[in-house]
Order: structure tokens, then sequence, then C-alpha cells
């Protein structure tokens, strides 16, 4: 994939109409529909406002309409380049350095990050194949698993193919009445599921799954190809990534950090940029 600067960035979106008439065309990629006339039609910019206009009946269209833009007064220029400062890192980018590179106020960058968090939800279902499930916690002084179910910690499950797509979600607890609602959803019966010796996946074989179990309590990470070693390497990305960048995220908003990290892992390796692949989200949204 071939990396995408900032020269790119500056090159195709030098300004607001730049980013309005992106916006447009990826909205409406077959031309603009419009409702009065019943049918697709030519339409011309409104300079003074983010709309366009019906050649035949001048009825108006606004991109920005249902979009995180959507009653925004910050430029469209700026609100691009916040996404493309969160698509550039593989660790996250903080409210602060958005603030710091786009000049808004800190309170319109908090706003900025957290719509385009909001874009970055995706469900994976029907996982088949080798199935990594492992369970950690985030909160309080310490992360990891030590002190499991320690007050301040927030848990959260994990579910990974190997070679494939990631979910990460945060729980209030880490029970078989938790933990295998979660799976059961996201991974087909003939999987078959690797975990740690947490007890609470002691009942997947009677649900289908073939599991096996590495025990790291026994200082056992791996043997041949039992091993949970995918979806700990996730969370040691997540983890420096929240204590380096974030410092610390309280549970309110710790699924939408979530959803950033798993969105970036799931597409490290498209051929389209990050960038690219987050701006298109928009029409998702």
């Amino acid at each position: 994939m071939e990396r995408y600067t900032i020269t790119h960035f500056n090159n195709d979106f030098p300004n607001d109409d730049a980013c309005l008439e992106w916006l447009k065309n990826n909205l409406y990629p077959d031309g603009i529909f419009c409702k009065k006339c019943g049918k697709v039609t030519k339409h011309h910019r409104i300079i003074s406002r983010h709309s366009y206009s019906c050649d035949i009946c001048g009825h108006h269209v606004h991109p920005t309409a249902g979009t995180i833009f959507e009653k925004s007064t910050t430029p469209l220029k700026l609100w691009f380049h916040a996404i493309y400062l969160m698509s550039s890192t593989r660790c996250g980018i903080s409210a602060k350095q958005i603030e710091r590179e786009t000049g808004v106020t800190y309170k319109t960058a908090w706003r900025m990050f957290k719509q385009i968090r909001s874009m970055l939800e995706e469900n994976h279902n029907n996982m088949s194949g080798p199935v990594e499930a492992d369970e950690t916690y985030i909160g309080g002084k310490r992360h990891g698993k030590r002190g499991r179910g320690a007050e301040g910690k927030t848990p959260i499950v994990g579910i990974v193919q190997r070679k494939g797509k990631l979910i990460a979600t945060a729980t209030s607890n880490v029970k078989a009445t938790t933990l295998l609602p979660i799976i059961k959803e996201h991974v087909l019966p003939d999987a078959v599921i690797y975990t740690d010796e947490l007890p609470s996946y002691n009942k997947l074989p009677f649900m289908g799954y073939v599991h096996h179990q590495v025990h790291h309590a026994l200082k056992i990470y791996a043997m041949g190809d039992i091993h949970t070693n995918t979806i700990e390497g996730f969370w040691s990305l997540l983890k420096r990534g929240i204590s380096g960048v974030y410092h610390s995220v309280s549970a309110k908003y710790l699924q939408t950090y979530l959803n950033e990290y798993t969105f970036r892992y799931n597409h490290r390796k498209d051929e389209t940029p990050m960038f690219k692949t987050i701006l298109a989200r928009i029409a998702i949204s």
C-alpha cells in the first residue's frame, strides 16, 4: 500500500470546497436524486453555503446533513485534517494534539475526536477457523490481568480470527454468562477456539466448539498451535496506546476507544490508505 502523506492530503483537499465536493461525490456517486423532480438531475454549488441546488427546480441538497459535519461551524478542511491525523498512527492521537495541529479550541477538538470515533464501530460475525478469545482489564492504577475484578478496572473480552478480523467489547464481568453469549454471537459453531484457563470458557465444548486451552498460570504460553498470542499482541498495542497517548480512559467512553483500535487493526492491511478507509465511513454512519 502506498503511503498517504500530508502532501497527498493537501493536494487532494486544499480547501473547504474540495472537501465538500469530495463529500458530495462520495454520498451521491450516481448523481444527486432530486426529491421534487423525482429523478437524478444536474445540481450546481451554492457558494454561500454547504449545499447544491437542482438546475431544474432549485431544490437544495446539503451533503453534510446526517454526517458528523452536520450543524458544525468548524471548516470542513479542519475536519478532514483531524481525520487524517487520527488515521496516521497505530497508537492513536489525543484531542489535545488535534487542538495543537488544527488550531481549534480543546472543546471543539474533543467533539471532533468523539464524532470521528463514532464512525468506526464494526460488527464482525460468522468468525470461523482458528479463533482466539481472551479477556483483559483496563483502568485503575495498573493495566492487565493482575487483580481480576479489582475496583476501578473495566473487563474487556476480545475475539480474533488468526490472520482475520478482531472484535473487542467492554463488559461488566468475565463470568461464563457474559462471555459465552458474546462468543456464540460472533463465532460459528464449527470453529476451533483457543483460550487461557479461565473457567468461564469451560463450557465451550458443550456449545459445539473445539476448545483448546493454554495454561498461563503455569507459565505455559504456547504449545504448538495452542496459544493466544494474536489477541495478546493486540492487548499490548491497546494498552500502550491508552497509557502513552490518553493516559487514562473512563469506562463511559472506553468502548469508543476499543472501536477505534479494532478498526485500525482490522484495516491495517487494506490496499486503500487508512485515511480514505475512514473517510468512506462517512457514507455509512
